[in-house]
């Protein structure tokens, strides 16, 4: 398997700490993020790794480097000049994830204890073009899901924004959070059409309408994004009142 770390983040809402660190590098647990995410993706069989970067960038590199482990190649997709958003930047990083194999896609500030096994088991099983991770949270950001479990339009529920791509009322539908990570047939690479800086969440939007996209529902209670000082303070406090969730993988 091969996959792409989300690591170009400015990291903005966490600042002064990300004014000389990457947001990817911020320690939980004794541990930086991103060396948390790439450890559990090796764990789930991935053996090509790609890490986009844009803020601090040869700080991200420098520790990109260090990750040495058998078996397992390590690539950089270099945003410096550009930040790329999520769909820009898997778009860059193509050349090194096509091929034959499914793609896990993850971001560097979400820790959590999802079994990437099972979910890559789920994935392979059925008929989507790609398998979102989601759980029923708080949140004002939702994919909505029909009573078959494929996505069929987006919704802000803090600004009444709602995006439908299938033909169906929104009030049939079920809201889901997003959790920032996901896994696709790398046949959907050929299917991004968009350019320049846009999210992924676009891609699927438009691809759901004809294509199937479903979801992989996890528990909440077991998942944070460090984005945010909250978000920071609830990821140290749930590793350090359960580290064996984070540490063991399979």
């Amino acid at each position: 398997m091969k996959a792409m770390i989300f690591a170009a983040g400015l990291g903005t809402r966490l600042a002064p700490r990300t004014s000389h660190t990457p947001k990817a590098l911020i320690p939980i647990g004794g541990k930086p993020m991103l060396q948390r995410v790439a450890e559990k993706l090796i764990a789930a069989g991935v053996r090509t790794i790609v890490v986009n970067t844009h803020h601090h960038p040869e700080k991200l590199k420098d520790f990109v480097r260090q990750l040495n482990d058998p078996g397992v190649r390590f690539l950089l997709s270099d945003e410096t000049h550009k930040l790329l958003d999520t769909g820009g930047g898997l778009r860059k990083a193509m050349p090194w994830l096509e091929g034959d194999e499914v793609i896990f896609l993850h971001n560097s500030d979400v820790l959590s204890d999802i079994d990437l096994v099972r979910m890559h088991h789920a994935h392979t099983g059925s008929d989507a073009l790609a398998t979102l991770a989601v759980s029923e949270r708080s949140s004002a950001r939702f994919f909505l899901w029909d009573k078959n479990g494929l996505l069929c339009g987006w919704e802000n529920t803090r600004t009444g924004e709602a995006i439908l791509c299938r033909d169906i009322d929104i009030h049939k539908t079920t809201r889901k959070a997003f959790s920032g990570i996901h896994l696709l047939n790398p046949a959907l690479l050929s299917l991004i059409h968009e350019e320049g800086a846009f999210s992924i969440n676009e891609v699927y939007l438009r691809l759901a309408a004809t294509h199937p996209i479903r979801y992989f529902e996890h528990d909440p209670g077991f998942w944070a994004d460090i984005g945010t000082p909250a978000g920071l303070e609830k990821a140290a406090s749930l590793y350090a009142n359960n580290p064996g969730k984070f540490d063991s993988f399979v």
